[in-house]
């Protein structure tokens, strides 16, 4: 576990720098969020996330991420708001299925 978290650190720096560098990346901004996810650094994923959702036509992944982002902070509502914006996003590109497992989400946990 200790060498995960070196890498997901290393990572995350390196995101960063490479934000520093182009801040309207949002394949690096995406891939920062992950990071953060992975560490469990919720807040600072939340931010990533909004970011890169203001700049990027997302399909409904990083809306599903934010939402679970918000609930593990107790933001029960923002969490609902963030996946009824990728049940719309999902269905506007084509993602069903996407959309059917926001909505389950939806249904059994918030």
């Amino acid at each position: 576990m200790a060498i995960f978290k070196t890498m997901s650190q290393t990572r995350i720096e390196v995101f960063r720098q490479m934000l520093t560098a182009d801040p309207a990346n949002t394949m690096v901004r995406f891939g920062l969020a992950n990071e953060l996810l992975k560490l469990e650094q919720w807040a600072d994923a939340v931010t990533e996330l909004q970011t890169y959702l203001s700049q990027a036509d997302d399909q409904g992944n990083a809306y599903g991420k934010l939402a679970q982002a918000l609930d593990r902070l107790g933001r029960t509502e923002e969490a609902r708001a963030a996946y009824q914006q990728g049940i719309a996003a999902a269905s506007r590109h084509g993602h069903p299925s996407m959309a059917q497992d926001f909505q389950m989400a939806l249904d059994e946990s918030l």
